[in-house]
């Protein structure tokens, strides 16, 4: 078991722009930290840096207490997951999760136990004498993350370890993952994935990344947080757009004027819009973006102060939950969270809600407004 510490990590190659950049993370004993973004982002590259798989231009990397720049991916108490499982097809379950034991010359009777442990954690007992050929994707996945437990490893790396998978896999193996880290959660636990779902139902921590010219400016790490931190309270336009399904309602909005209460905000068809957020920093004139979760619209009589109007264009009902689209004059529709018996209807006139204390703020800069206290 074993902390991770990055401090102002830094990845380019000869004659290039930086891949990562300017990365500084404690991850803690027993932690699992979700490195999460867009493509070329950088986070595969960052985990091959802590696995020893690429080398660290610039900054220190320590696992537990020892900094570990110079040192082999054989020395730094590591196990890593990848993508393609990367199974022996010659050798059945056992022989492949015992692989690296046998090169470290354990004894068989010590293997076989230790296969045994293993293989009742991830319930894959009845597979040990199968060849990868004869198994599902989930079951391969589990024997790739048998072989990486059975070392005892101080660190758990996982490479988008279930990109492979259908929807109905996906699911079940992450479920798996999950119970893994919680019932055998002695090692701190670093997973790369694209999928903002996976990294809001597995992380304690979450690392979400920045690519191309926002990385450039701003360096790589966007936001760190716990899951709903980075949902409730995201600290730019970046992270409002990237964390949540559907994403954050975002309007364009110009400061009218301001008082102790927050600003009030004019939005581009004339409604008048008042923020519970902090007015440090803004000034009338200037224009922001107003942002709002789906969940925090209510359909409501069209007019008045904090009521868009508009007409629904497209609804999908998903059983428990319909999603409205609602054709606004902003550029774009804007979505409305609702109860999964809502008789809405193509083509209503509605108006929607926008509660102050629900609003996000973000200034020109893209930077959020702190919001005012409960």
């Amino acid at each position: 078991m074993a902390s991770v510490t990055l401090d102002r990590l830094y990845k380019r190659y000869d004659g290039g722009n930086d891949i990562v950049r300017d990365v500084s993370l404690e991850i803690a004993d027993g932690e699992f930290c979700v490195f999460v973004g867009p493509s070329g982002c950088g986070k595969s590259t960052l985990l091959r840096m802590i696995a020893g798989l690429e080398d660290i231009t610039q900054g220190a990397l320590h696992i537990g207490k020892q900094q570990v720049n110079d040192l082999a991916p054989s020395e730094r108490n590591v196990a890593m997951v990848f993508q393609n499982y990367a199974l022996y097809p010659h050798l059945d379950v056992a022989q492949n999760i015992s692989f690296g034991l046998k090169l470290a010359g354990m004894s068989g009777a010590d293997i076989r136990a230790r296969v045994s442990q293993i293989a009742k954690v991830l319930e894959i007992g009845h597979l040990l004498d199968r060849k990868p050929r004869a198994l599902s994707g989930g079951q391969r996945q589990r024997v790739a993350i048998g072989r990486a437990l059975v070392r005892n490893p101080g660190v758990f790396l996982f490479d988008e370890p279930l990109s492979n998978l259908d929807a109905a896999l996906r699911t079940q193996t992450r479920l798996e993952i999950a119970r893994m880290h919680r019932e055998y959660g002695r090692a701190s636990t670093i997973y790369v994935t694209h999928d903002q779902v996976e990294a809001m139902t597995l992380g304690d921590k979450i690392v979400l990344l920045h690519a191309g010219e926002e990385m450039t400016r701003h360096g790589s790490v966007a936001q760190v947080g716990a899951p709903m931190d980075l949902y409730q309270n995201p600290r730019n336009l970046f992270v409002a757009r990237f964390i949540g399904s559907p994403q954050m309602n975002l309007l364009t909005a110009q400061v009218m004027s301001i008082d102790h209460g927050g600003p009030l905000l004019g939005l581009v068809d004339g409604t008048l819009v008042k923020a519970a957020v902090r007015p440090d920093g803004l000034a009338a004139g200037t224009q922001v973006t107003l942002g709002i979760r789906s969940e925090h619209l209510s359909l409501c009589e069209p007019g008045g102060q904090n009521v868009i109007t508009g007409r629904i264009q497209w609804v999908e009902k998903l059983g428990d939950t319909t999603f409205a689209y609602v054709d606004t004059a902003h550029q774009r529709a804007v979505v409305v969270r609702l109860p999964g018996e809502s008789p809405v209807t193509v083509g209503d006139a509605v108006g929607l809600r926008l509660p102050a204390d629900r609003l996000h703020v973000f200034g020109e800069d893209g930077m959020a407004v702190p919001r005012l206290p409960a």
